[in-house]
């Protein structure tokens, strides 16, 4: 009988090492029995070489802020409801369901282990963001299509999307029902009086 052979590596698309250094990054933040989250650990738990993470990410900064803003393009998209309210309500409604799972969670916490400590990085992670940015950018310019009067990008950031996030890092859950609502409808009533409702 021949000696079994190993099993043979199987070649992964850039893709689906990116897919799975990035469910790699979740599943090591969820455990609360963890191992340190560090590049060795990831690259071993994505079942891919620690030298493949360094060249596509660089540093586990850059990787953090990947993976953060992929999952919150795939996880909250947002959709054309017809309205600016319904917009806005929809993604809040959204973030609070994501925020509420353990990988909501993880997310929360690659944020804060991503904050950038030099300049270079700084840049790299609002690279990353940008994109999200230009997500919710893309909101505010339906709205204007459709003859609202948005608010300035960043009072959304500051009224709508920091509060959840805040709540979040510190541990304290949105109330169990009416908080979006809550915070959309003071978002609107504080801009222009032009702003539409639903």
């Amino acid at each position: 009988m021949n000696p079994k052979q190993p099993t043979p590596r199987i070649r992964k698309s850039p893709e689906q090492v990116r897919a799975a250094v990035h469910q790699a990054v979740i599943d090591l933040l969820s455990d609360p029995e963890g191992e340190d989250l560090n590049i060795p650990a990831i690259a071993q738990r994505a079942g891919v070489n620690h030298t493949s993470v360094y060249r596509r990410w660089g540093s586990l900064d850059t990787l953090l802020a990947d993976m953060v803003t992929t999952r919150l393009e795939r996880d909250s998209p947002l959709n054309d409801t017809g309205t600016l309210r319904g917009d806005l309500l929809a993604w809040a409604e959204a973030s609070v369901a994501s925020i509420r799972t353990p990988e909501g969670r993880a997310l929360v916490r690659a944020v804060i282990l991503s904050m950038p400590n030099s300049a270079q990085t700084q840049d790299e992670r609002a690279q990353h963001f940008r994109r999200r940015m230009h997500s919710i950018e893309q909101m505010r310019q339906r709205a204007t299509a459709r003859g609202e009067n948005p608010p300035p990008l960043e009072q959304i950031l500051d009224q709508l999307i920091a509060p959840f996030y805040l709540r979040a890092i510190f541990g304290i859950d949105p109330p169990a029902t009416g908080y979006p609502e809550l915070l959309v409808d003071r978002l609107l009533s504080s801009a222009s009086p032009a702003s539409t409702a639903d």
